[in-house]
């Protein structure tokens, strides 16, 4: 089972404490911690599932977004629970870090990374909220990246979240996750079912108006509108370029989907199409385009789609000035 990086950073990170906020310790910790059972389930359109991939929770104090921290060898600290997790049940022989806390209520914060049978980006990246003791996790978020010194951003991980009281010492680790990020495939290929042109060098598409942020404790986005990019990759066969499933925050309103391709001379093909609705949480959409010779029209900076298939809606597209 793969542990994504941004959680592995999370689970490593350690952030100075806030005296003011520090709970008091029990005072027999070695007796007086409890470790609650994990059952998760992950909603669906279908349904509730077992979860599969790697969870971490974090305990907040009784109606609020205040983090506790959790122990650690007796120790009360910023490192929150963290478990891989298989049909809904911990994994067995994994470096799992569990929930250790008094008896009593708290608000659990659930974030996780399902596990993929199909594939997805590669090369997600995001910037971790701050595990700090008495830290006010409404105040934190998952932000994008920008891809160097660009103006575009890097795609998320697929995101799970959760939060709901938990009574330590009477009920268990268990709640329903709700994917709160968009997923987007995008497959090219040439209108007469050739192989797409040798000229194509590169293809990258940009998706805009997507949230900068989804807020730590509610899920919800937040933030300044972004533009995602990603490449297309060349299949085998050369009959099409698409990409892994590509995760990304819900869009504020009906995001842009733009296309550029670099061709072998060093000129740039772009189309620009407006979406039929936004991109919204726990939602996938699967574009499929056809092109016809980008080469035909040297002049012109734009290219002909032939067909466009959102969400197996055939939508007719205008040749762009």
């Amino acid at each position: 089972m793969k542990k994504l990086a941004f959680l592995t950073v999370l689970a490593l990170f350690v952030t100075s404490c806030h005296n003011d906020d520090t709970p008091v310790a029990p005072e027999n910790p070695a007796s007086d911690l409890i470790s609650p059972a994990m059952y998760m389930g992950i909603f669906t359109r279908d349904g509730n599932k077992p979860f599969t991939g790697v969870l971490s929770v974090a305990p907040c104090n009784e109606s609020t977004s205040i983090y506790y921290g959790n122990y650690v060898n007796q120790k009360l600290t910023p490192f929150h629970g963290y478990y891989f997790i298989k049909d809904g049940s911990v994994y067995p022989n994994a470096n799992n870090q569990e929930v250790s806390l008094p008896a009593g209520t708290y608000d659990m914060v659930y974030w996780g990374t399902p596990q993929y049978t199909e594939p997805i980006y590669a090369y997600p990246n995001v910037r971790e909220p701050n595990y700090s003791i008495g830290e006010d996790f409404a105040q934190q978020d998952f932000s994008l990246l920008a891809i160097s010194n660009d103006t575009t951003y890097y795609p998320t991980f697929d995101l799970v979240h959760a939060r709901r009281p938990v009574n330590v010492g009477t009920e268990d680790l268990d709640a329903d996750l709700h994917r709160v990020v968009s997923g987007l495939k995008v497959t090219l290929k040439d209108n007469k079912g050739n192989a797409l042109s040798n000229n194509i060098e590169n293809v990258e598409v940009r998706v805009t108006h997507i949230a900068e942020k989804l807020n730590f404790y509610t899920a919800q986005p937040e933030g300044k509108a972004c533009t995602v990019a990603f490449p297309l990759v060349r299949s085998d066969d050369d009959k099409e370029m698409s990409n892994g499933t590509v995760m990304m925050f819900p869009s504020f309103g009906t995001p842009e989907l733009q296309v550029f391709i670099t061709l072998a001379n060093g000129k740039t093909k772009t189309f620009k199409q407006t979406l039929n609705a936004p991109l919204e949480a726990n939602n996938k959409l699967t574009l499929d385009i056809s092109i016809g010779n980008i080469l035909e029209e040297e002049d012109s900076g734009s290219f002909t789609v032939d067909e466009w298939n959102e969400s197996n809606e055939e939508i007719n597209v205008p040749i762009l000035e």
